[in-house]
This record gives C-alpha cells, sequence and structure tokens, in this order.
C-alpha cells in the first residue's frame, strides 16, 4: 500500500493526484507530436474537473499556466499563450509605500487640519467666518464623543487660535439669532398644529355623538318591534 506520506508533494491540490501523475507521465514522452497531443487532452480534462474556470476571462490561458506549474515549469511544448517561468509566476510584488504625513493634531484627524488651512486661505470674511463656525462645532462634537461631557465655548475658542496661530477666531454667539428665528418658527408652527389638531378633535367627537344618538334611535325602534312582536304572539297563542 502507498501512502500519501511516502508520495512526492501535490503541487496545485484542486487537480488532485491523478492529473499530476498524467503531467509527470508528459515529461517521458520522447515524441515531440506525441507529448503535444497529449498535454492538449490533459488540458481538456483540467478544465472538465473545474468548470468554474469557464467563468474567468482567459480561462484556457490559466490551464495552461497551471500545467506548466504542476509540470515545474519543464514541460517542453507549444502553447498559444507565452510560457510562463518560475521567477515570472511567483515573483513578488513591489513594496507598497505608504504615506509618511503625519496630522499636527491627531486627535482631531487629517481633514480637519485640511479645512482648517483651507480656512486660513479663504478671503471672503462671510466665508471665512462660516469654515470658523464649522470647524468650532466639529471640535466640540469631537470633544463630546471622546470624553462624554459637554466643553465651554471659552475653551474651543481658545484651542482654536492656538492651533491656527490666532488665524481664526470663534464667536459663539455669532449664528444665535437664525437659530431663535427658526426655533420660534417651529414653535409657531407647532402651535398651528396642534390648534388643527383640536379642530379635528372636536369634530370627530361631534361626528361619534351623532352617530351615537342615531344608534340608540335605531335601537328603540327595534324594541318597539319586538314589543309589538310579543303582543301578536300572545294573542295568536290564545
Amino acid at each position: 500500500m502507498e501512502y500519501n506520506t511516502t508520495r512526492n508533494h501535490l503541487i496545485m491540490k484542486e487537480y488532485g493526484r491523478n492529473i499530476q501523475k498524467m503531467v509527470e507521465f508528459l515529461l517521458t514522452i520522447e515524441d515531440d507530436m506525441d507529448r503535444q497531443r497529449n498535454s492538449m487532452a490533459v488540458i481538456e480534462l483540467m478544465g472538465t474537473l473545474n468548470p468554474h474556470l469557464k467563468n474567468v476571462e482567459d480561462f484556457r490561458h490559466k490551464l495552461w499556466d497551471h500545467i506548466f506549474n504542476i509540470s515545474g515549469f519543464s514541460l517542453k511544448v507549444e502553447s498559444p499563450y507565452p510560457i510562463p517561468t518560475k521567477e515570472t509566476l511567483k515573483a513578488r510584488p513591489e513594496r507598497l509605500e505608504y504615506p509618511k504625513k503625519y496630522p499636527r493634531n491627531r486627535h482631531f484627524g487629517k481633514n480637519l487640519e485640511m479645512v482648517i488651512d483651507k480656512a486660513i486661505q479663504e478671503e471672503n470674511p462671510e466665508k471665512k467666518e462660516g469654515f470658523t463656525q464649522t470647524v468650532a462645532n466639529y471640535m466640540k462634537l469631537a470633544y463630546g464623543n471622546w470624553h462624554k461631557e459637554s466643553v465651554h465655548d471659552d475653551a474651543i475658542r481658545a484651542e482654536l487660535l492656538s492651533i491656527t496661530g490666532n488665524e481664526l477666531d470663534y464667536h459663539p454667539g455669532a449664528s444665535t439669532s437664525n437659530s431663535v428665528a427658526s426655533t420660534q418658527n417651529f414653535s409657531q408652527g407647532n402651535s398651528n398644529v396642534g390648534n388643527s389638531d383640536q379642530f379635528r378633535t372636536n369634530s370627530g367627537k361631534r361626528k361619534n355623538f351623532q352617530q351615537n344618538n342615531k344608534f340608540k334611535g335605531n335601537n328603540g325602534g327595534k324594541g318597539n318591534n319586538n314589543k309589538h312582536n310579543n303582543k301578536f304572539n300572545k294573542n295568536r297563542n290564545k
């Protein structure tokens, strides 16, 4: 009995031991025409055993590369594709160079640093003020996410001045008027909605009251009819 431990190394496990033995047999064939014909038959068999390769682009090119790999790149046949070598097939990719730019303030990230640089270069005062407010609001948000507590506006202003070299001055109450106006409009809208809801509730109660009265009237009529029917039945029995 022959055990796997005594056999040679299985190069491509997805094709199995029998395909590898066939490729090893191809290396022993001396006639070039016979070796070429048998190699084509092994290629067809490899494609049959792995039908998922047919969905891959240039799957026959992959089959030829695999048969050369199984043979240890020593198979002498004519291939319709460039014959690979061990160096080209197993070459290591070049080392990827990572950027070595470190942000000045890592706790805020690199994106905030880019926004700050753009805000400093902005010449329009209104846009510059808008950038400043956005940066300060993000700084407060980042502080709250990390420390789980609120931070005073003066601390944000002092830190922003320190980061930007006194280029961006944060004014906490710069946009409070718009927020107050929007809050008032929102509250007025809610009051109107409440009045309309109250009107709908009252009209609904009125409709329910009318329906209940109509239902009671119908029940009363049915009650009178029942009395007449009872009298008629008594007289009939007599």
